[in-house]
């Protein structure tokens, strides 16, 4: 596995199939393992680089605070390392905002861009509410893995999955050190000014019943980013689990159109 050292940190990533570059970047949480399912959705087309930036098990740095420009430019160096500019550059939660910064302050490197399920500040009150707890009950390990789930999926996909399966994903979400330091980013985070700045052919995903990041907030992605598309699906926040087959279909047709 490819590891570069960007800064003060060492960020790996992985790269899968052949074909146009296509990184899907994560959200808060473990890392790049939370695309796992999907890689062979799009590997048969498209060369996949799925980097696990700062925060995420597998990178290493200083342990101090996160920045949004620190990130992006840990994302922009994969990308160059890959050899794979331009890319299309998928963002998922806070990886959205991270993909935005990367495509307006590194326009070569982005030739579509695809933001989902994502917010540019903490304005929305709601938003800044969910985050701010979601923060404080990491000494309660158990309950942090399961307000994440909560707020994550959608009451009928929780129903649908069963008893054990949510419990398996209560356990996927941990406090660790590096996931409290990005919260502690989610909470600060505004790139309003960067939106913009955004070039690229851009396609915006909310999610109706996103607990986690309301809808609305993709809503002002795309009202902010001149010319970008928008779509919406029918689920919780996590859209590339709760409804993959759709969330591909929306990613595959913007990407992979002429």
């Amino acid at each position: 596995m490819p590891a570069i050292t960007v800064g003060r940190a060492r960020v790996e990533y992985r790269a899968e199939g052949t074909g146009q570059g296509l990184v899907l970047l994560h959200g808060t949480g473990p890392g790049s393992s939370m695309w796992d399912g999907l890689v062979g959705e799009f590997s048969d087309r498209n060369t996949v680089i799925l980097p696990d930036v700062a925060g995420s098990e597998k990178a290493e740095d200083d342990g101090g605070d996160l920045t949004v420009e620190a990130l992006a430019a840990q994302v922009a160096a994969v990308i160059e390392d890959s050899g794979a500019a331009p890319v299309d550059l998928l963002g998922f939660s806070l990886g959205a905002p991270i993909a935005a910064a990367v495509a307006a302050t590194r326009p070569e490197l982005v030739r579509r861009l695809v933001l989902a399920a994502g917010w540019s500040h903490l304005d929305d009150e709601y938003l800044r509410t969910m985050m701010t707890v979601w923060r404080e009950i990491a000494d309660n390990p158990p309950a942090f893995g399961r307000f994440a789930t909560l707020t994550a999926f959608s009451g009928a996909f929780l129903n649908s999955i069963g008893r054990e399966a949510v419990e398996q994903n209560a356990a996927y979400m941990r406090p660790t050190p590096g996931v409290l330091r990005q919260l502690d980013l989610n909470l600060r985070l505004d790139v309003r000014e960067l939106l913009p700045l955004v070039r690229a052919e851009t396609l915006v995903i909310g999610c109706t019943r996103d607990a986690t990041v309301p809808v609305e907030n993709a809503r002002g992605l795309h009202a902010a980013i001149a010319g970008s598309a928008y779509a919406e699906i029918d689920c919780g926040h996590v859209a590339p689990i709760e409804k993959p087959a759709e969330f591909v279909t929306l990613v595959a047709d913007f990407v992979r159109r002429p």
